[in-house]
């Protein structure tokens, strides 16, 4: 695996591991009974984000630690995925 490919790979998991940590232990401005004109009764008034990017950051460097130790033993490879025998067979 390439630096690159290491990069663009924690890239990946620690967006996808924000958008599920984003939602939880959120108040929004309906829960609060506090809603500014102009807004949704959905907009967050309380969202903790700092504590939110550790949490998304901690979580997404064990996930990262994985699957990139998957990827890197040969554990499981592009040709585990190829269904449709695509690739050339080796020799």
């Amino acid at each position: 695996m390439t630096i690159t490919a290491a990069l663009v790979l924690f890239a990946v998991i620690w967006f996808l591991t924000l958008l599920v940590v984003l939602p939880i232990r959120i108040k929004t401005q309906g829960d609060l009974g506090d809603i500014v004109p102009g807004t949704h009764a959905g907009a967050p008034e309380v969202h903790h984000m700092k504590k939110k990017l550790w949490i998304t950051t901690g979580i997404s460097a064990v996930l990262w630690a994985i699957i990139a130790g998957i990827i890197i033993s040969g554990v499981i490879s592009v040709r585990d995925f190829d269904w449709l025998n695509q690739l050339e067979p080796r020799e």
